[in-house]
């Protein structure tokens, strides 16, 4: 698929987005090993996650989705308990999905089979072992490809630990978790900063005492405890708001309100940080749902400031930088990035892949390490781009398109769907002058 992108006048209305991707694979997952019927709404319907449904339906799970239109869908799963999966047939296709391959993992760990899971080329890229090494000190036995995938795991009865995690990783803490509901004894981990938290409120809401979190320990004990099945409306993805908060931002005369979005602290990184940088954003209508803060998020064209982002934020937004990247380039001054290496881990090299393609619109950003460094602002000139097979980058190319001069021309960008469907249907909808063609 090819985007053409025309600069746009103003972006006005009301949208929502489809639901939180990290939710949603986690209600998948577990509600798979509760006891009875759980049914998540407004559960996201993309790629990403319909990888996870394969799996968890390769595992003998009768997984029900039915579509309710732009990504969104009414999530029904027949849990079996966490003994109910059966072996699967065949290896475990994770395709792009490193959530998907990590957390089942975890999930893996605890099954007295042998599984294999593997995914497409950017996800054999992909580091396993800060997962696989744990795993294996609770007694699961997980062969690696050179710490990448393809990987084998062979599960059965594993023991709790006393952990260190080197990273604040929301991955390798719901795959220990996941682990630890096949494990005997009291699972302690120490996390050295933010993570987000959304496994940890799920399994209270199915029942599950987890203790803590004072000076980032996590701490609990299965005791033979029965997962309950899970009944609630997953919040919007903060994630895919980002790109339509930076579109209302950056193009000129536009106010913009996204209902519905999760708003735990724990993703609202690129949210304060728009803030710091002068850029009109509130918050209205705040609410809960299953335990996770929801609220409106209302945005208005304006002017930015440059700004320095470093240490425990970076974390809490590390999903959003690509967009972020375009903000900066609008912001008056520096802007700063430092402790984001991690970046240049995820589908692509996230820093690399960025600079590279809003250089051909004329973007000069200089790269650092573990982070990059922009002078703005910078006028953006229509070019044509790839998304590298990254979605986050396709989004990210298609807002700068829209205030920059000239056409902007997105080839391959069939990676939208991989977590946000109706992504150029909303932005058409505000007003944008995007065209598709095959």
């Amino acid at each position: 698929m090819k985007l053409i992108i025309h600069p746009s006048d103003s972006l006005t209305g009301e949208v929502t987005v489809p639901g939180d991707k990290s939710i949603s694979h986690r209600a998948l997952i577990f509600a798979a090993v509760a006891d009875g019927l759980s049914t998540a709404r407004h559960w996201l319907d993309a790629g990403v996650t319909a990888r996870m449904v394969d799996c968890i339906r390769a595992l003998g799970i009768e997984v029900e989705v039915e579509p309710t239109g732009s990504g969104r869908a009414t999530l029904r799963v027949h849990g079996q308990g966490l003994y109910g999966l059966s072996a699967p047939a065949q290896p475990l296709f994770c395709g792009g999905s490193a959530t998907t391959m990590r957390l089942m993992m975890g999930l893996l760990a605890t099954q007295p089979f042998t599984s294999t899971l593997d995914g497409h080329e950017g996800l054999r890229r992909r580091p396993m072992e800060r997962i696989a090494q744990p795993l294996r000190q609770m007694g699961a036995k997980i062969d690696t490809t050179a710490g990448h995938a393809p990987l084998a795991i062979t599960g059965g009865r594993l023991h709790a630990i006393d952990y260190d995690m080197p990273v604040a990783s929301a991955q390798l803490q719901t795959a220990l978790i996941l682990a630890a509901l096949g494990a005997e004894g009291r699972m302690t981990l120490h996390q050295p900063g933010p993570a987000r938290d959304h496994t940890l409120r799920l399994l209270r809401h199915q029942g599950i005492d987890i203790q803590g979190e004072d000076q980032g320990i996590i701490a609990f004990s299965m005791e033979k405890t029965a997962l309950k099945p899970l009944n609630f409306t997953v919040p919007g993805d903060m994630s895919s708001a980002a790109f339509l908060m930076t579109a209302a931002l950056t193009v000129p005369h536009s106010e913009v309100v996204i209902r519905g979005v999760n708003t735990n602290y724990t993703r609202t990184g690129l949210l304060d940080v728009l803030q710091a940088m002068g850029g009109p954003l509130t918050r209205q209508n705040e609410q809960s749902q299953a335990g996770e803060p929801v609220a409106d998020v209302s945005v208005k064209a304006g002017r930015l400031e440059g700004v320095e982002v470093k240490g425990e934020i970076v974390v809490r937004m590390i999903d959003e930088f690509p967009i972020f990247t375009v903000a900066a380039l609008h912001a008056h001054g520096k802007t700063l990035v430092r402790d984001a290496a991690e970046l240049r881990l995820k589908e692509s090299d996230r820093i690399a892949v960025v600079i590279e393609e809003l250089g051909k619109m004329g973007a000069k950003i200089t790269p650092h390490p573990d982070g990059f460094e922009i002078e703005g602002p910078q006028p953006l000139t229509g070019a044509v781009v790839r998304s590298q097979r990254d979605h986050r980058l396709a989004m990210s190319l298609a807002v700068a398109g829209l205030s920059a001069t000239g056409t902007t021309i997105i080839e391959d960008a069939q990676e939208l769907n991989e977590s946000f469907p109706g992504f150029i249907e909303t932005l058409q909808s505000l007003g944008a002058k995007i065209e598709t063609h095959d």
